[in-house]
């Protein structure tokens, strides 16, 4: 099971779009994939979590938590190896503590912690929260957006991970993130 968590090795910078709930990831996410034809990992909790709900109306639970994990884990490995350039991902299992800790009494599965800690990310773009509110079926914080975000950037810094606030409309968004994948690309040639 633990493999299954593990990052493979692969050559590609791994971006990862990261942040609370309604704040634009997949939007940004797609432009950067499609800016560099590349591709992007989608966020594994949410067809997971859309079919939960659509079969028995419940929301997340623990016990979702580690399929989750391991089902985006899959996919990015997957996608790692098709790529060579840039891969963005739509979340990471950070992302998953964090939600974990936050909507579970401050608990991770130690499993899931592990991996969220020792799996490398490039960069991170943290999407702030000055997007409007768009609620679903899965969404359920929208008068606690700045203590989500907030949550969010404190595991990044506790956590020492590298990362840039994506603040401003999708165009602006999109400026400072490619100017920020640029430099990276330029860093490693």
């Amino acid at each position: 099971m633990e493999k299954a968590l593990k990052q493979q090795p692969s050559n590609c910078i791994k971006v990862v779009v990261f942040g609370p709930e309604s704040t634009g990831k997949t939007t940004i996410s797609r432009q950067l994939a499609e800016h560099y034809n590349t591709l992007w990992v989608p966020e594994f909790a949410r067809e997971y979590l859309q079919k939960k709900w659509d079969r028995e109306k419940k929301i997340c639970e623990p016990k979702d938590l580690l399929p989750i994990a391991i089902g985006q884990m899959k996919m990015e490995n997957e996608f790692a190896q098709r790529v060579d350039s840039v891969l963005i991902c739509d979340t990471d299992l950070l992302e998953t503590k964090v939600y974990s800790e936050v909507y579970f009494s401050g608990t991770c599965n130690p499993k899931i912690e592990k991996y969220a800690l020792e799996n490398k990310y490039d960069l991170y773009f943290l999407t702030y929260i000055d997007t409007p509110w768009e609620p679903d079926d899965l969404r359920d914080k929208p008068t606690e957006r700045k203590q989500m975000f907030e949550a969010f950037e404190q595991a990044l810094i506790m956590h020492k991970k590298p990362y840039v606030i994506l603040k401003g409309n999708k165009k602006e968004r999109l400026k400072i993130a490619i100017g920020r994948i640029d430099k990276l690309i330029k860093e490693q040639q």
